[in-house]
């Protein structure tokens, strides 16, 4: 991510579908495994309560300037990589709850898949609820089995990028303009999907740094 945030951060959608993860030079890849790499083990290692909640809640006081400075530009499919995107899922529906809850109800009525119930989102899903999920999945990357919670925000990516698909499709007649920004935007979740579900097989394995 090439632009500079600024507390509070506010984190436009239209960032969100311009969003790609990409390879940055050897020296911001090196800080990146190895702040991410220190952080991770030794919160796993002793999970206190206090730190945890000081991390889930980190960009609501602190904005994402420095999440994004030290892990945005790393591979997707890396531990960093992995962290950035926990992190953005969960400012991206902080800052929006009603219209999350909403495409991601509207795809848990479309889905055909476990998806629904892998993310593990309270039903019906409206604001409060989405937001807990938001919560409860970046809190399993430090106090549980971080797979499972890969795979959780991986779900909720499909779920959600179906919902994006279904109201993209509901306005392209009438809203041409806001149907491209859904379709883009569930091609976006799509993406991130793939990339969680990725790390997730590479953490069961070891091969996740």
């Amino acid at each position: 991510m090439a632009e500079e945030f600024h507390k509070p951060t506010k984190f436009p959608s239209s960032v969100f579908e311009a969003f790609q993860g990409g390879a940055d030079p050897a020296e911001t890849s090196r800080v990146a495994h190895e702040t991410s790499q220190a952080l991770l083990a030794r919160v796993r290692a002793d999970p206190d309560a206090d730190v945890v909640e000081r991390l889930i809640a980190y960009t609501d006081e602190n904005g994402i300037d420095a999440i994004a400075e030290l892990w945005a530009r790393a591979p997707a499919r890396s531990l960093p990589g992995a962290l950035w995107r926990i992190y953005l899922l969960r400012l991206l529906i902080r800052q929006d709850p009603v219209s999350a809850s909403y495409y991601f109800q509207r795809g848990v009525t479309l889905s055909t898949t476990i998806d629904p119930v892998v993310a593990g989102a309270e039903a019906p899903t409206g604001p409060d609820e989405i937001m807990v999920l938001a919560d409860e999945i970046l809190r399993g990357i430090f106090e549980g089995d971080f797979a499972i919670a890969l795979d959780r925000a991986a779900a909720y990516c499909r779920v959600a990028g179906i919902g994006c698909a279904s109201v993209a499709d509901d306005l392209d007649v009438t809203e041409p303009s806001r149907s491209s920004e859904l379709t883009t935007r569930a091609l976006r979740y799509s993406t991130l999907a793939a990339e969680l579900t990725s790390c997730g097989r590479l953490w069961r394995t070891g091969s996740l740094d």
